[in-house]
C-alpha cells in the first residue's frame, strides 16, 4: 500500500496571522509536523499543500516535497478540507507521481504529535483493514457533565443517563477526535467524500500530545512544551 503523508497549510490564517510560520520551540510551527512525518518510514512521500510560497519554502527546507501550489480558490476559510486532498492527489498524478492507496492527513496545528503516533494510526489501519482511522485522546471532562443552555439560561443535558449524579469513575471512558492524524483510503474518500465514514476506527494518542493550536494562548502553550522537548 502506497501512503501519502499530506500536510495542509494555507497562508491566510485569521485568528493567528501567519500561524504556520510562527516560531514555536525554536522552529516554525509547520516544521514540527514536517519533521515527524519525515521520520515515519511507513509514508512513501511527505508533501505540503499550500497556497503560500513562504510556507512551501519553509516546509521544503525541513524535508517536505512541494511539487505543486494550491490555487487561491482552494485556500479560503470555507474551503472543504477534502477538496484540498483531491486537488493534491490529482496534482501529484499530473507531475508524475505513482498513484497512492491512502492519505495520511497531518495538520500543522498539531505540533506535539510524534512519528510513533503516525505509525500507530497507520498500523491500526493495516491490522484491522480499516478504511478510516483517526487519532483520538481520552476526554478530560465526560460529556455526561456537559449541558446545553437556552436563551433563558436554562441548562439541559447533552447525554441522557439513568444515574442522577454519577461519579466520573462509574462512567465509560469517552474519546474526542483531536485533529492530529487522519488515515483514509483513496477509495473511501472518493466513494464517501468524508474523513468520517460510518465505520471509523480510533487510535489513542496521549492527551499531552493532542494540543491543537488555534489561538495565541495555545501557541504559547505549544511554545513552552516544545521548548522543553528540545531541551530534553
Amino acid at each position: 500500500m502506497r501512503l501519502l503523508g499530506l500536510i495542509t497549510a494555507r497562508g491566510g490564517s485569521k485568528r493567528v496571522p501567519r500561524k504556520n510560520l510562527r516560531i514555536v520551540g525554536g522552529k516554525p510551527l509547520i516544521a514540527w509536523t514536517v519533521e515527524e512525518a519525515c521520520k515515519c518510514s511507513l509514508l512513501d512521500s511527505v508533501v505540503v499543500s499550500t497556497d503560500d510560497e513562504e510556507i512551501a519554502s519553509v516546509a521544503h527546507r525541513f524535508g517536505a516535497l512541494r511539487p505543486f501550489m494550491r490555487p487561491a480558490d482552494l485556500a479560503g476559510d470555507a474551503t472543504p478540507h477534502i477538496d484540498c486532498v483531491f486537488h493534491a492527489l490529482e496534482s501529484l498524478k499530473m507531475v508524475g507521481f505513482s498513484s497512492f492507496d491512502a492519505v495520511v492527513l497531518l495538520q500543522p496545528t498539531s505540533p506535539l504529535r510524534l512519528a510513533e503516533d503516525i505509525e500507530g494510526v497507520v498500523n491500526t489501519a493495516m491490522k484491522t483493514g480499516a478504511e478510516a482511522v483517526v487519532s483520538v485522546s481520552e476526554s478530560v471532562e465526560h460529556p455526561y457533565f456537559s449541558r446545553l443552555m437556552d436563551a433563558q439560561g436554562i441548562l439541559s443535558p447533552v447525554v441522557l443517563q439513568n444515574m442522577a449524579y454519577p461519579r466520573k469513575q462509574d462512567l465509560e471512558k469517552t474519546y474526542f477526535i483531536n485533529g492530529s492524524i487522519y488515515f483514509n483510503t483513496v477509495e473511501s474518500l472518493c466513494r464517501d467524500r468524508t474523513f468520517y465514514p460510518d465505520r471509523l476506527h480510533g487510535y489513542v494518542v496521549p492527551l499531552e500530545r493532542s494540543l491543537q493550536v488555534d489561538s495565541d494562548y495555545e501557541l504559547n502553550i505549544a511554545d513552552l512544551l516544545l521548548s522543553q522537548r528540545s531541551r530534553g
